[in-house]
């Protein structure tokens, strides 16, 4: 199993628009897929300037060409929209992980 994680960083005076958008629409349609599940969306308490606030959304995704088909069917959809909402106010980068052990 592969955990796909995007890491946010949003102008303070976006972060609430911003989770309620990620809430409501990159969560809800990412799911609603089938591809990826298990959705998390967490704040990050270190790393972040005093001007922005930090998010991290995790998916559990099976491998990475699944990950590949929810991009080309909806991710760069998504990412496209959040630019058009928030223009430069979010920054996002991405991180494949694997797995190695659960306790």
């Amino acid at each position: 199993m592969l955990v796909y994680n995007i890491t946010f960083q949003v102008d303070f005076n976006e972060a609430r628009n911003f989770v309620i958008w990620a809430h409501q629409v990159y969560i809800q349609k990412t799911l609603e897929t089938g591809l990826l599940q298990k959705a998390r969306l967490s704040k990050i308490l270190s790393h972040c300037d005093e001007d922005t606030e930090c998010f991290s959304l995790q998916f559990e995704v099976e491998s990475s060409a699944v990950l590949h088909q929810w991009y080309t069917k909806l991710g760069k959809q998504l990412h496209d929209e959040m630019v058009a909402l928030f223009n430069e106010k979010v920054v996002a980068f991405s991180t494949l992980m694997e797995i190695i052990e659960e306790a």
